[in-house]
């Protein structure tokens, strides 16, 4: 019998003195032994979100002023070393929830969403247990399955820097538009185990467009690649088209092989001849959000 501590198996349970044939085996301490137990472990683990809101400021206008919550996005169960981040005020907490009870009133019985605060809205004490309420709102809001699901749940973190977005790309301001594409794409990334898997093809096409306006070919590709599969699944044909001419421009610019997006974009044109509308890539994105 193995002495207790020591670990006489390794996680796939072969005798590490002699599994693979390899000595260095044998030389494992008892405490990498544990971690490589606790990484096995870790592994298995299933992946949920985890929400912080460390920090808050306060907006000073011209007539008012109010606080905004920084809100950090990020995954459980797995290696996650990006934390990106989101900031909003109360009243787009208060909108969500009423947007969730429109559609979930009866599972949302037990979520209730922290009031608001009639007197001392500026007091810091006030501040930073509103900070810790709205966060432990926002975990039993993932904790609710329907909600995790839902389409509300993650325009919450995701509709207001599109937006932004995409006036600052019909302005012609791409590279500021991509920063915010960026963190849109970063978040609905962390969002895709529970989201409809057509959640990215947006931000993807709309970093595509920046990228190709900015002269970066290899860039735009790549954005427009990652994009294309999800619309071919699910028979988004605005997108396919506009996604597949992009790729065939890009691609003979780029000297990749395009013969077979070629046949697929002459195909679908002429299957879908008076019923589709064909735009450009970039008609497509700026049209979204109008």
């Amino acid at each position: 019998m193995a002495e207790p501590g020591r670990g006489s198996e390794d996680p796939n349970g072969s005798d590490p003195m002699t599994a693979g044939g390899s000595p260095g085996c044998s030389s494992l301490t008892t405490k990498e032994l544990q971690q490589n137990w606790k990484l096995a472990k870790q592994k298995e683990r299933p992946v949920r979100l985890l929400f912080e809101i460390p920090l808050s400021r306060v907006v000073e206008q011209l007539l008012h002023k109010h606080v905004v919550y920084q809100i950090v996005v990020m995954r459980s169960g797995s290696f996650d070393s990006h934390r990106v981040s989101v900031e909003r005020r109360y009243s787009d907490f208060f909108r969500l929830h009423h947007k969730l009870l429109e559609e979930f009133d009866e599972e949302l019985e037990d979520v209730v969403l922290p009031p608001k605060l009639l007197t001392g809205n500026f007091n810091c004490e006030n501040i930073l247990e509103r900070r810790m309420a709205l966060q432990d709102y926002l975990a039993k809001l993932f904790a609710t399955r329907c909600v995790r699901h839902s389409a509300h749940f993650s325009e919450f973190f995701t509709e207001q820097e599109q937006k932004q977005a995409h006036v600052l790309l019909r302005a012609g301001q791409f590279t500021a538009a991509l920063e915010l594409l960026k963190t849109v794409l970063e978040i609905q990334e962390k969002l895709l185990p529970w989201q409809k898997s057509t959640l990215t093809v947006p931000a993807l096409s709309a970093i595509a467009v920046c990228y190709r306006d900015l002269d970066e070919p290899e860039q735009a590709f790549s954005a427009a690649q990652r994009a294309l599969p999800p619309v071919r699944r699910y028979g988004l044909k605005p997108y396919r088209a506009a996604l597949l001419e992009l790729l065939v421009d890009l691609g003979y610019q780029l000297g990749r092989p395009v013969a077979q997006l070629q046949d697929e974009l002459t195909a679908l044109r002429n299957g879908e001849r008076g019923e589709v509308c064909f735009r450009s890539l970039k008609e497509v994105v700026i049209h979204k959000f109008v």
